[in-house]
């Protein structure tokens, strides 16, 4: 893994360049306007072209939900529970009431708190199975009342979803549950079909038509955000482990050959320490190929003059997961802007939060934390804002409102007021 002095870098360099598939656009573009059109059928086909399943029907039946709860070992189950329950009780301290306002004159204005109503969760597939993803997204869907929480997970060669993540579905209280992956499931859910319901709004990872497909219904439903490639940044000092640190570079690079996997430290000693560690490690392990494709295409070592250095250039990176592997962790949280979710200490790793700690994993990438947040309850509620005031009560500011209108052009609002609280002078 390659060693960068920060002041000899070129600051260019430490921004990702991932090249975007230009024809993905046309590809979803044609597959959104099929499902729309001929819904079921389209997504039957799909099935067969593209997962190589022969569906009969896409619907996941209650029965067989309730047969892969049992059919997972019990160790599996048993962290399951775990995670469901540590999810729900972080999740549950996000939740909130509306507030309302009194003036005099009778006048009270308020926020009131309303569930989305109909909301699908994407759970991917293919060759890896999630179940943690159905926990982060179905929990604060149901947490914060949604009255249909749906799923869609592509199906395997044998036209099945695999028993975890129908397990974990059951847990975590999601109502349906149905057979398709890719552009198409968002299609289902953004336009509905004969047996896919029509959803509010779309939520969950996926690959980059996946991505696509949520781009362009963006409009139609609302979603969650445009997730791009998974990331890690470690912030690290002269305390820090170099295996555990290489350890958990590698946890992200193992995802996808355009993960991001980057270590920021004061310390040469320990940026040379990693860099070894990280080839030991590599060697052993089993999605080699994949992690070391990461690592070369886009991981960085970079040595900077002090922490806080490395803090402010991890803000400017804005990365999905950081990782304070210091001294004193809480100390230096404090300069943290920009990040999608933040690890303390040097025995906090992050793949304790994709699973078990309670803090959500779906989580901002490619610097979108600078602006955004991670996925939780208040992704499904909806906040309405209602005001009441009296006649008197606007009668007292009917004057100040036709002048505003006024200035801006707009006589019919002046009226609107002077009508009812300006002695009936429209």
């Amino acid at each position: 893994m390659k060693i960068w002095n920060y002041n000899e870098i070129d600051k260019s360099a430490l921004f990702l360049r991932r090249l975007e598939d230009s024809g993905v656009e046309d590809v979803v573009r044609g597959i959104l306007a099929d499902v729309a059109q001929n819904g079921d059928r389209a997504l039957i086909a799909y099935a067969k072209k593209l997962d190589r399943a022969e569906l009969t029907t896409l619907e996941v039946s209650q029965a067989e939900l309730d047969d892969a709860l049992l059919s997972v070992p019990t160790e599996l189950l048993d962290a399951m529970q775990l995670a469901a329950e540590n999810i729900r009780a972080f999740h549950s301290m996000q939740l909130r009431e509306g507030f309302r306002l009194e003036r005099p004159n009778g006048v009270y204005m308020g926020q009131k708190i309303t569930p989305i109503e109909k909301v699908g969760l994407y759970i991917p597939g293919g060759t890896a199975s999630y179940p943690s993803t159905v926990f982060m997204n179905a929990i604060p869907a149901k947490l914060a009342g949604c009255s249909l929480v749906v799923m869609v997970s592509p199906p395997n060669a044998s036209g099945k979803i695999p028993a975890p993540i129908l397990a974990a579905a059951k847990l975590a209280g999601v109502d349906r549950v149905f057979l398709a992956g890719g552009a198409q499931a968002i299609a289902a859910l953004a336009y509905g079909t004969e047996t896919v319901p029509k959803v509010d709004k779309i939520v969950g990872p996926g690959n980059a038509f996946v991505a696509e497909a949520k781009r362009q219904v963006f409009g139609r439903v609302a979603i969650d955000m445009i997730a791009g490639p998974s990331e890690i940044l470690v912030v690290a000092d002269e305390t820090a482990n170099p295996a555990f640190v290489a350890a958990d570079l590698l946890s992200q690079a193992e995802h996808d050959a355009l993960s991001s996997a980057v270590l920021i430290t004061d310390s040469m000693a320990l940026a040379e320490q990693v860099s070894a560690e990280m080839e030991r490690q590599l060697r052993t392990l089993p999605r080699e190929a994949i992690a070391r494709a990461s690592i070369e295409t886009n991981g960085k070592i970079i040595v900077t003059s002090d922490l806080l250095c490395a803090i402010d250039v991890s803000n400017e990176l804005a990365p999905e997961h950081l990782e304070l592997c210091v001294k004193e962790p809480e100390r230096y949280l404090a300069y943290v802007k920009n990040a999608g979710s933040v690890f303390l200490g040097n025995d906090c790793p992050e793949s304790l939060g994709d699973y078990l700690a309670g803090p959500n994993h779906t989580l901002p990438t490619s610097g979108t934390a600078r602006f955004s947040s991670p996925l939780g309850v208040d992704d499904f509620v909806k906040k309405t804002q209602y005001t009441y005031f009296s006649r008197e009560a606007l009668g007292e500011l009917a004057d100040k409102i036709a002048v505003f209108a006024r200035v801006e052009g707009l006589e019919a609002h002046a009226r609107a007021a002077l009508i009812r609280g300006g002695e009936g002078k429209a």
